[in-house]
């Protein structure tokens, strides 16, 4: 094939080549020649190193035969010595035989001698050490005498002071149980703080982990709990795994559902409605275990009640932090609409309905915010803010659609997202500053 695939041509060599191609083929010459040069002084080296090893091992053997007949000599004169150090110590141990006979018979004596002082001496110490327990077996019974008095004195003293002390508890219980009667006929909750074993079950009782973190979604019966956390979680109502729900209260015991995608440490907890269980407004805080989450949705459907109040109150009170949300919002929106003379059936135009929208909506968001103010007013709490939502645009947000009735459902996910980022980063930071220190 020819084009650009063609083998070009050859250069013809240049001066310039041919002259460097003779320095390097005089260069190659001249460096064969130093080779053999190098060669050839090798093995005179080589021959040079050989008649040395020679005169060396011939050295070594002369060297070994010198060494062998010193040894020789030595050995003798070794034996000569071991012979006569061997006759001076049998002469040395006959003398120290006949010392060691006179001496062990003088010490014999001695012993005797020594031991009859002993036993002496041993009679005279026991009956020194008979007199001396004597008298201090008495001693011992006198204090035991005393001791029995000083404990009988101590145990009326005891006796009387306990009896006093359980006078002025039953004084305390008396005044504490006529002031919550008197606070309670006044319309005041009482303060009731869990014990630490209250905390600890209350953890069991929900599965606390200190890796996940824990959202419970707290209201009145009906306020639509179970749908929002069905949202949060990406799901709908009659999904599989969704939290139960239904036109009455269907949560009767609080229900734990953990977010189907395993990578968000989120866990939603559907509490029971206050109004389906037996328990005061002011209990119930304390009765679903609330001060163990980490997060507290307080939802509310058509109004805020003194139950929204009391989750507030207890809330500030452990530090926990909450969100205020009115759920619902497309129904309420709807209703309004139809009290403007809305009708689905009259053939009103498109931007028509839109203005009707847009009317009902500002004036909802407006009335709510106006009444969860004056009710945290009327309460003495701080404001809050309040987020307006709806189910299905919730659902959207969360599956990153764009929906687009949307009121706060934005602002709310991302705020209790923020609030678990924060919190777990606080954690971890606890943790690192614990490690540090160990």
């Amino acid at each position: 094939m020819g084009g650009l695939f063609s083998r070009p041509k050859a250069p013809s060599p240049s001066l310039v080549d041919i002259e460097a191609r003779q320095a390097a083929e005089a260069a190659a010459e001249q460096a064969r020649k130093d080779a053999q040069a190098a060669r050839d002084q090798i093995a005179e080296l080589i021959k040079s190193n050989q008649e040395s090893q020679q005169k060396a091992m011939e050295a070594q053997q002369a060297a070994l035969k010198a060494a062998a007949a010193s040894q020789d000599q030595a050995h003798k004169e070794m034996m000569a010595m071991v012979q006569a150090e061997r006759a001076a110590n049998e002469a040395r141990l006959l003398a120290e035989a006949a010392a060691h006979t006179a001496s062990e018979e003088a010490k014999k004596r001695a012993a005797e001698a020594d031991e009859e002082r002993k036993r002496t001496a041993a009679v005279q110490e026991q009956a020194k050490r008979d007199a001396q327990a004597a008298q201090e077996q008495a001693k011992k019974l006198q204090e035991a005498a005393d001791d029995e008095k000083r404990k009988a004195t101590a145990a009326q003293e005891a006796a009387n002071a306990s009896k006093k002390k359980a006078e002025e508890e039953v004084k305390v219980a008396n005044d504490a149980k006529a002031e919550a009667e008197r606070k309670l006929k006044e319309g005041i909750q009482p303060v009731v703080t869990p014990t630490p074993e209250e905390v600890r079950a209350a953890k069991r009782k929900v599965q606390y982990r200190e890796d996940l973190f824990h959202f419970a979604v707290a209201g009145v019966a009906g306020g639509g709990k179970s749908s929002l956390i069905n949202a949060f979680r990406g799901l709908r109502n009659k999904d599989i795994g969704s939290a139960r729900t239904g036109v009455t209260e269907t949560t009767l015991a609080m229900a734990r559902y953990a977010s189907p995608n395993p990578e968000n440490p989120y866990v939603w907890y559907d509490i029971p409605g206050a109004g389906t269980l037996k328990i005061p407004d002011w209990q119930y805080f304390n009765a679903q275990g609330l001060y163990v989450f980490d997060c507290i949705i307080v939802l509310f459907d058509n109004r805020f009640t003194m139950t929204d109040i009391a989750i507030l109150t207890n809330c500030r009170r452990f530090k926990i932090p909450t969100y205020i949300v009115r759920s619902k919002a497309d129904q309420h929106i709807r209703n309004i609409m139809k009290d403007m003379g809305y009708d689905s059936d009259d053939d009103e135009s498109e931007d028509q309905k839109k203005k009707l929208y847009q009317d009902a909506r500002q004036q909802f968001i407006q009335q709510t915010r106006q009444s969860v103010k004056d009710n945290l007013e009327n309460a003495n709490m701080p404001d809050q803010r309040v987020y307006i939502v709806s189910n299905e645009p919730m659902l959207g947000v969360v599956k990153e659609k764009r929906p687009r009735k949307v009121i706060d459902e934005i602002e709310l996910l991302n705020d209790l997202i923020g609030e678990a980022q924060t919190r777990r980063a606080r954690r971890e930071a606890e943790v690192a500053t614990v490690m540090k220190e160990k």
